[in-house]
């Protein structure tokens, strides 16, 4: 039954999302237009992941969220948060690498939409090239979506932060919203099964400006792993996995920043 309905929410997955894409392509003429339609893409997405595969997604802490402009630090394990952030945020823009803007189709709604794009064969250079960028996100009110281990990560992997979560904090002086998560366990990586149950993706109180950077990074680990690992353990009992302690197989080449 478990490969039945995840073999039947993976063909309505790809199905909508083709059927949005093209659908959507006049939205291209706005960048607010495209935001409304991946906004779309990701309801449409969590609905039929209910409905097909009887895994529901609950949001947790959503009072901690700050109005306006922020940083949003969030744990990433699946694409199912990729789409799910896009339905709590109204103005959101993830931080990624610029090869996906190459990529047909999807390419052109990450640029229409004013994605934070990382050049990263500029060097050095490319940190400032994205600190321009994200001033410019956070100027017109934006809530800047990063990764910052900056790819999926197995449920249980050793975390490895990065610099480039701490690196704006320290440019751009607004609050840092962490989240949580355990959704590695319900839509894996490379793979096409999706498991029944409830995730979770959890918005922690958020962190103010004014830390040192290396002060701000510890913290933010520290919160993120802490109630990831709560979460973590919490869905495996959902799942029946509760002796489970071994991760699964480690990280996969980058992804979104």
């Amino acid at each position: 039954m478990l490969a039945v309905r995840s073999l039947a929410f993976n063909l309505c997955f790809y199905a909508a999302t083709t059927l949005i894409a093209f659908g959507g392509l006049p939205t291209l003429v706005s960048g607010r237009a495209v935001m409304r339609l991946a906004r779309l893409w990701g309801r449409v997405t969590l609905w039929l992941l209910r409905v097909v595969a009887g895994t529901r997604v609950e949001f947790r802490g959503l009072e901690n969220i700050p109005a306006g402009a922020m940083l949003v630090g969030a744990k990433h394990q699946s694409a199912l948060e990729t789409l799910a952030l896009c339905t709590v945020f109204p103005e959101f823009a993830y931080v990624l690498k610029r090869e996906l803007l190459f990529i047909p189709l999807i390419g052109w709604f990450l640029s229409r939409s004013g994605m934070v794009a990382i050049d990263r064969s500029k060097g050095a250079r490319a940190m400032s090239l994205m600190n321009a960028a994200a001033a410019d996100a956070i100027a017109q009110g934006r809530q800047l979506i990063v990764f910052p281990e900056g790819t999926r990560t197995a449920p249980g992997a050793d975390p490895a932060y990065k610099q480039g979560l701490s690196h704006l904090y320290a440019a751009l002086s607004v609050p840092c919203l962490p989240v949580a998560l355990n959704t590695g366990l319900y839509w894996p990586r490379r793979s096409f099964v999706r498991r029944p149950g409830t995730t979770v993706i959890e918005f922690l109180p958020p962190i103010q400006p004014g830390l040192a950077r290396a002060d701000f990074l510890d913290l933010v680990q520290d919160r993120i792993e802490t109630a990831s690992n709560a979460l973590l353990a919490a869905g495996r009992a959902d799942l029946g996995q509760a002796g489970r302690t071994a991760p699964e197989p480690q990280r996969e080449t980058s992804r979104p920043a």
